[in-house]
């Protein structure tokens, strides 16, 4: 579903991401994770043709980003760390309008339309101005801009930052819910919302991934937990200590 083969992204000398190649099957949840100015959000816009990779390949369901972007891009469903919302519209009007933007044809609109309001519950918020709803409520808007085209990938990035811990459990069963109907790749600062999602994890340090394995095998590994496997949070730090010591750092 998504391949990159020897990804690489420079911006002046300076390489944010270097010689990247993972694959992610169809229906998968990925974690993606690594520390600010890793390569993170770099790698996720070109997955979604925001950023042209300087060199390598990226496909996404077996198509060339080099030469089918606009193809590619309807198959997939973004949500940026700050989603891109129009406040003084309400949330029924904003997701007609991404609707349309993202093409979804005349006659299925008001069937995704309330597809999505369902899926996301805002139903009983529809009518309201964005700018007036909570943080919590605006990711779901987010959430819910990204699917309405009913992409086959779903890439989100820190969908869960800055909200509370009922808004965390709340955009997590919404996370949960998608996961049989698309290939979901997210990234987040909150290691417990990996452990509670994902199937399988990516760590990137230095623009280079330092770590693709299941999540089930890399708890398995002995840890600091009452049962005696490691938490992701061991995982991660562990996998830092060794790459600098790999690195001579």
């Amino acid at each position: 579903m998504i391949i990159t083969q020897h990804v690489t992204k420079y911006f002046g000398g300076f390489p944010a991401v270097q010689d990247v190649s993972f694959e992610i099957h169809q229906g998968e949840i990925v974690g993606f994770l690594g520390q600010n100015g890793a390569g993170k959000t770099t790698l996720m816009r070109i997955l979604t043709s925001y950023l042209p990779a300087s060199s390598g390949v990226v496909l996404i369901d077996g198509e060339d980003m080099a030469g089918n972007s606009l193809s590619i891009r309807k198959k997939i469903g973004y949500l940026p760390e700050t989603p891109p919302l129009y406040t003084n519209m309400t949330v029924k009007d904003y997701l007609k309008f991404a609707a349309e933007i993202k093409d979804v044809p005349v006659k299925q609109q008001r069937h995704r339309l309330d597809k999505v309001l369902e899926e996301c519950q805002l139903v009983n918020v529809q009518g309201k101005a964005i700018g007036t709803l909570s943080k919590g409520y605006k990711q779901r808007v987010g959430i819910a801009q990204a699917i309405i085209h009913e992409p086959k990938i779903l890439i989100l990035d820190e969908p869960t930052s800055g909200l509370d811990p009922i808004q965390i459990l709340q955009v997590r069963d919404l996370i949960k819910n998608l996961r049989n109907e698309r290939t979901v790749l997210l990234s987040t600062h909150i290691l417990s919302e990996i452990e509670q999602i994902a199937q399988r994890v990516l760590i990137i340090r230095a623009g280079q991934i330092i770590v693709d394995d299941t999540l089930d095998a890399l708890l398995s590994v002995p840890g600091a937990a009452p049962d005696g496997r490691s938490t992701l949070e061991d995982v991660f730090v562990r996998c830092h200590q060794k790459s600098h010591e790999v690195s001579g750092e």
